[in-house]
């Protein structure tokens, strides 16, 4: 999948080309004074394999602050007579990968040739972590084990399907200069042949400036999409960035503006247009997907309509790491040639497979084609500038929950 003559293109941008990623209309979209109008197209189980398998042909790296998940497993039958707590009765332990080695996992489960970069403890939670990772079918060469570190461990007591109680060991603090250049060193030799790279920053100290500062460059000089995860405690410098995937408190964070109201509706949702007109502006991503849980994710594109994909999640269990599993599958989806939209729906399908599993989870192929519709997902064509339409999808049985809608937004001047 990589092709070497990829430039990036709008100046300093990050911006790849058509070939990585369908940045286009549509097909059989319909230009009319600069505004997209959808034409009947379709994301049919044949495009859906055929995203699937070109991403399988594609490799990815992932850098970030990553984790080690520690569930242990019980149930409860009393009290505690020390303390109106529940008294958990052991009965199994597991370990998953958590932060950016998650996403790394979720690609992998994709299929997709996937290397993970960040800096470990040299201690017992970081050498299972790698074992972990092995098993998973995740490079974790690009990992660098430091003596002044401790691997980050969260450990989730669950009780009947639920979390009782979360500890966390957490290891924040900058990394230092010396391992940020071995992660850049590191990288530059993996670059060159990677379609995609993903940047998962949780806050931990491995995701820097200088290091994102390199990431970008690098990027821009191979041809390859940036794909970056914000966590906006930690002020980055993110401009030009092909992909930005914040929650609505995120993007409101990002943005600089407080989540005063909210709207049943998200396409009514002043509030949260502006903040993306005012990210789209600031930050200027290729694309920007704000995930909204229940309410389901919007798709944003400059000078494009706005793209509300309704949730499609039948049960929900577990939250966790479903933030992972979208930015993992889109970039995936894009990097074989979807187009956001497609990208985006493929994404939103994951998603929906992870929050039905307890703890930190990932869809397979298998699962992922299991949770589309029967039939096509059809779009239907509109025309109308300033007005609301929803689409169902041709499978009547899901259209409730699956409808997408699409909404031109006109740019507020900021």
């Amino acid at each position: 999948m990589k092709n070497n003559d990829r430039n990036g293109s709008n100046g300093d941008a990050l911006h790849p080309t058509a070939r990585q990623a369908d940045l286009s209309a549509p097909t059989g979209s319909l230009r009319i004074n600069g505004i997209s109008s959808i034409a009947p197209s379709s994301l049919s189980a044949k495009r859906v394999k055929e995203l699937i398998s070109g991403a399988s042909r594609t490799r990815i790296l992932v850098i970030g602050d990553v984790m080690l998940d520690e569930f242990i497993w019980g149930s409860v039958r009393r009290i505690s007579p020390e303390a109106p707590v529940p008294v958990v009765q052991l009965e199994r332990e597991s370990f998953m990968p958590g932060g950016a080695a998650n996403v790394a996992r979720n690609l992998a489960a994709l299929k997709v040739s996937t290397e993970l970069f960040s800096i470990i403890g040299k201690d017992l939670a970081g050498n299972k972590l790698k074992r972990i990772l092995s098993e998973a079918n995740v490079g974790s060469e690009g990992c660098i084990c430091s003596d002044s570190r401790s691997t980050t461990v969260k450990t989730r007591i669950i009780a009947h399907q639920q979390q009782v109680v979360r500890l966390d060991r957490d290891c924040v603090g900058d990394v230092g200069s010396k391992a940020v250049s071995r992660l850049i060193r590191r990288l530059e030799m993996s670059i060159g042949s990677a379609d995609a790279l993903v940047v998962g920053d949780y806050g931990k100290g491995v995701v820097t400036q200088p290091l994102l500062d390199a990431l970008k460059e690098m990027c821009r000089a191979h041809g390859v999409w940036l794909s970056v995860d914000p966590k906006p405690a930690h002020v980055l410098d993110l401009s030009g960035v092909c992909l930005l995937t914040p929650n609505r408190k995120e993007a409101f964070e990002l943005a600089g503006v407080s989540d005063t109201s909210r709207c049943a509706d998200p396409l009514e949702d002043g509030e949260l247009m502006m903040v993306a007109e005012r990210l789209l502006a600031t930050i200027s991503p290729t694309i920007l997907l704000i995930t909204l849980g229940e309410h389901g994710m919007l798709l944003f594109e400059k000078g494009k309509n706005s793209v509300h994909i309704p949730t499609v999640a039948q049960q929900v269990f577990d939250v966790s790491g479903a933030g992972d599993t979208v930015i993992a599958t889109l970039t995936a989806a894009i990097a074989a040639g979807g187009s956001p939209v497609e990208a985006a729906i493929l994404a939103n399908y994951a998603a929906g497979v992870v929050v039905g599993k307890v703890g930190t989870a990932t869809t397979t192929p298998q699962e992922l084609l299991k949770s589309m519709p029967g039939s096509d997902l059809r779009f239907a064509a509109f025309r109308g500038i300033r007005s609301i339409d929803d689409v169902a999808l041709a499978n009547s049985s899901r259209s409730a929950n699956a409808s997408i809608r699409y909404k031109q937004h006109l740019s507020p001047q900021i």
